[in-house]
């Protein structure tokens, strides 16, 4: 267990993106630990737009930072706004960052994403893979500006001496996601499918592909809890991979899927439909070694995110 070089105790602790999957996570973990919780509406502030980051920052004065907030979608929204991914997530980034060195901010923790990595990046992926080989071009703007935000991270660092670190979750899912079936992630998209398919009392479920590609996928619970250790414990320029560090099937993930939300019909797939990337798993030594490990088991973080789900579909 690495030892503690940042208490969060008696912190004023902004998290910024508090209404998305990742910050809502991040503000009930926090809840445990002795600290302020700092959060502001889009209303309040558009971290796009630097010099209403710069004015909120100045007025929240907080000694530590999160910063989850994104713009995000899936494949198919990054291929059709290209220029509102790479736009609004480069100034995201590099208005916090920048506004947290001006004013004086004792530690930040920034949040990629595992498409920052290359295309055929090596399985499973180590840190030291970023910026060896060609992006997966259908959400290259949005890896870009992550892959800039890890570098102002490193640069502040560098020049200014500031405590800045950045952590890469892997696919995340629970409370909060988004069930749209147009822009989900898969974990959501089999869940509002298998649901659906139960209600219509439909005789079977199509995936796409052939269900052999593999997939990692933790918590945002658990992600929420390795960001608040590694806020605590590290302090280095090289990101950190946050993952759970198993993956399994797309067709696995479907059959289970199907069991949490009850549905007994048949698994069908639609083989025109392509696979993607055969595998895609961050390794997770970094953060095993710095003494964190997930809690959540898959089946029962699906069966939570089932239980939202039923909550609040709209």
């Amino acid at each position: 267990m690495a030892e503690r070089v940042y208490s969060l105790k008696g912190k004023r602790v902004y998290v910024a993106g508090h209404r998305g999957m990742v910050g809502s996570a991040l503000v009930r973990r926090l809840k445990r630990e002795d600290c302020e919780i700092l959060t502001a509406t889009r209303q309040e502030a558009d971290l796009v737009r630097q010099d209403q980051a710069e004015a909120l920052m100045a007025r929240l004065k907080p000694e530590a930072v999160f910063i989850p907030a994104a713009k995000v979608g899936g494949i198919l929204a990054n291929d059709s706004y290209p220029a509102a991914f790479l736009y609004d997530n480069l100034m995201i980034a590099a208005n916090l960052i920048h506004a947290a060195h001006e004013t004086g901010v004792e530690k930040l923790l920034f949040l990629g994403s595992s498409c920052i990595y290359p295309k055929l990046a090596p399985q499973p992926i180590p840190e030291d893979a970023l910026l060896t080989g060609p992006l997966e071009p259908t959400n290259e703007w949005y890896a870009i500006a992550k892959i800039a935000g890890i570098k102002l991270c490193q640069a502040y660092r560098k020049q200014h001496g500031r405590d800045f670190i950045s952590a890469m979750p892997t696919n995340l899912y629970g409370p909060g996601d988004n069930y749209n079936l147009q822009t989900s992630h898969v974990i959501p998209a089999l869940i509002r499918k298998a649901h659906e398919a139960k209600l219509a009392g439909a005789a079977s479920m199509e995936i796409w592909g052939t269900g052999a590609p593999m997939r990692e996928f933790l918590h945002a619970d658990d992600c929420a809890d390795a960001l608040v250790h590694l806020m605590q414990v590290y302090s280095a320029p090289e990101h950190v991979n946050v993952g759970s560090g198993q993956d399994l099937t797309i067709e696995a993930l479907a059959r289970l899927v199907m069991e949490v939300v009850g549905f007994e019909g048949e698994l069908t797939k639609d083989l025109s439909k392509p696979d993607g990337t055969p595998r895609k798993l961050m390794s997770a030594d970094t953060i095993r070694a710095l003494g964190w490990t997930p809690k959540i088991a898959l089946r029962e973080g699906l069966q939570d995110a089932y239980d939202w789900f039923l909550k609040n579909q709209t």
